[in-house]
């Protein structure tokens, strides 16, 4: 399937129609469906009436925008009014919401074509996209591994061309992760810089939505089309919003790119090691000043994530109770009993676990020991990339310590699966924004992605750095061999 930028042509020269370009997408998302399980709701109807809304435009000789008429994956932890959202939980099986998300209204008002809600790790919480209660997604890459999560649905969408761009959401890594395992561009943007309203909350302080593509222009795109204040979103930034496509210049001249020596040594993949220094050198041909800066912080990440995540995670839960909306466990004799019994069917072993952890952290007497301290490191971690960005423009790392895992490998072991994020976590703990690009493969085929990581707001220079390797090399431009 081809770019934003060169639908967009075939759609103003009327080489094809919104409809064609729908149909094409809906018929490969029939073909590959049976094995990649990237989508939990396919939207035919809702697709094909916003592309034909499309074609009467452009009959009526209206001009439209770049994404007028471009098949989207939305992942289905984002509100779709009168369309399914189940956060990939029994709890929301049949939760249809009365409400649209801001950034699926943004995108609808741009005639953007949803042809999909994509899977995910119930409620976002994983890093494989195992935990989803319907199914199993595949990498389009090995159909044995996981593509990632928990935006491992989008991630695979867009790998396999079933759709042009997707979107995600990133809260611990949830974006960049799978599109590194996935060989797609992937970004997580400075915290507030896109509303969450409409987005089902998994950790209120750490969840941004962010785009996929698979060019880094695909995704400067996308994310230009969602970013934005929005009065809804209490933690939504009012800044003005530039168009991230003038900044994809061919070279990064004079910009000072700093290594973060804490993410190199045990503990990383060679083959990932290796991919990561040569798109390092390529860096440096294209006219950046390299050099290694030190974030000493940055190993408690870890631990920081996994008592501020499950804390805030135990308390955004607690409205699922069999009440209100979604799932409700029959039988019950009383209240408490309904509670239990709908919070115990509803919900899957990995949301449990978190449920708990965060609820122990939050008690009385473990406060202080646990989340109170958690959130003085998470400001440690903080002016750690303040001081490494008073000397450098943007910091580079892998994204990842390995390539895809096969399914079924670390489920059993969930510290195993929470050090996949070890290299991403601390970007949300700081709000800041970060990017995977594909920068090579393993012996295996598998993608590797390179992280580049920015100042608060500078999605502009993680873009430009980002285009520049992109047009220097080929990665971008291989594909799974399923397709």
């Amino acid at each position: 399937m081809a770019s934003i930028r060169e639908l967009h042509q075939q759609l103003v020269s009327k080489e094809r129609s919104a409809v064609e370009i729908t149909q094409e997408a809906l018929q490969r998302i029939a073909a590959l469906e049976p094995k990649l399980h990237s989508f939990i709701s396919v939207t035919a109807d809702t697709a094909l009436a916003q592309a034909q809304a499309v074609d009467a435009k452009i009959a009526a000789g209206e001009e439209i925008g770049l994404l007028a008429g471009i098949p989207i994956g939305i992942k289905d932890n984002l509100c779709t009014k009168g369309i399914r959202t189940t956060c990939a939980s029994k709890i929301l099986e049949n939760f249809v919401p009365p409400y649209e998300s801001t950034v699926t209204q943004k995108l609808a008002d741009a005639g953007a074509v949803m042809v999909g809600k994509t899977n995910l790790d119930e409620f976002a919480m994983g890093s494989s996209t195992e935990n989803s209660a319907f199914q199993v997604t595949a990498n389009p890459w090995d159909l044995e591994r996981v593509p990632g999560g928990s935006s491992g649905g989008s991630a695979a969408a867009v790998a396999a061309q079933e759709c042009v761009v997707a979107l995600g959401s990133d809260t611990g890594g949830s974006i960049r992760q799978p599109a590194s395992f996935c060989g797609v561009v992937g970004m997580k943007p400075t915290y507030g810089l896109v509303s969450r309203y409409g987005l089902v909350a998994f950790a209120s302080s750490l969840d941004q939505i962010g785009p996929f593509g698979r060019t880094v222009e695909d995704a400067a795109i996308l994310l230009g089309a969602i970013a934005g204040y929005d009065p809804k979103d209490s933690t939504s930034l009012k800044v003005e919003i530039p168009d991230y496509t003038q900044a994809l210049k061919p070279d990064v001249k004079n910009l000072r790119i700093g290594i973060i020596k804490e993410t190199f040594g045990e503990g990383l993949d060679p083959a990932v090691e290796q991919a990561v220094t040569k798109a390092i050198e390529q860096l440096k041909d294209l006219g950046a000043e390299v050099q290694e800066v030190s974030c000493p912080r940055f190993r408690y990440g870890l631990p920081t994530y996994y008592i501020i995540a499950p804390s805030e995670a135990s308390a955004n839960l607690a409205r699922y109770d069999g009440v209100k909306y979604g799932f409700r466990a029959p039988d019950a004799e009383n209240l408490l009993s309904m509670y239990n019994r709908t919070r115990a069917a509803g919900f899957g072993t990995e949301v449990k676990r978190r449920i708990m952890v965060g609820t122990y952290t939050l008690s009385a007497g473990y406060y202080d020991a646990y989340y109170l301290k958690a959130q003085k490191v998470r400001t440690l971690i903080k002016q750690d990339f303040e001081n490494a960005f008073a000397k450098v423009d943007v910091l580079v790392c892998p994204t990842v310590p390995t390539t895809a895992f096969k399914a079924g490998e670390k489920t059993d072991d969930p510290l195993s699966m929470y050090l996949t994020d070890l290299m991403t976590i601390t970007v949300n703990l700081a709000g800041l924004p970060g990017m995977s690009v594909p920068c090579g493969f393993d012996d295996k085929g598998l993608p590797i992605g390179l992280q580049l990581i920015g100042n608060v707001l500078r999605e502009d220079l993680l873009f430009q750095v980002a285009h520049a390797y992109e047009q220097a090399t080929e990665w971008h431009k291989k594909t799974p061999k399923l397709i």
